[in-house]
């Protein structure tokens, strides 16, 4: 019996669709880094990147639970002196829809340059239209 090894050129790739309209975030965002890292194929391998693409929509309608609407908060740094910026996900998600589904999901992927390849086959949409019907995705349900 031969040890298969996974090659970037053998891997094939579909288009998944999920739906983040009423599902807490945090299910949908490690559902979606499953699929963006290839979890759900056997021929998963830590040191490839073996993911589907996924379209994720109704990004602003996820729901969080508790009182994380509020209290939920964000940092980023300016890069100058002091320059602490902090928000909470209310005011984030009503600037940027798609913002904290995406922190979410990095946040569960590698954060290495095979993280960056990966987190490059995510599409987020606000809305519930997105452009990428030519590719059929399949509907993901969990």
């Amino acid at each position: 019996m031969k040890t298969i090894t996974v090659n970037p050129k053998s891997v094939t790739r579909k288009w998944k669709l999920v739906d983040a309209a009423g599902k807490p975030m945090g299910r949908v965002a490690s559902e979606v880094a499953r699929l963006l890292m290839g979890k759900h194929k056997a021929i998963y391998s830590p040191n490839v990147d073996t993911g589907d693409y996924v379209v994720v929509i109704n990004a602003e309608k996820v729901q969080v639970t508790g009182n994380k609407f509020l209290q939920k908060e964000y940092f980023h740094h300016t890069g100058h002196i002091a320059g602490e910026r902090w928000i909470n996900f209310a005011d984030l998600i009503a600037k940027h829809p798609t913002a904290p589904l995406e922190a979410a999901i990095w946040g569960m992927l590698p954060h290495s340059a095979l993280g960056h390849k990966m987190v490059k086959k995510l599409k987020i949409y606000a809305g519930a239209e997105h452009p990428h019907a030519a590719q059929n995705p399949e509907v993901v349900d969990f």
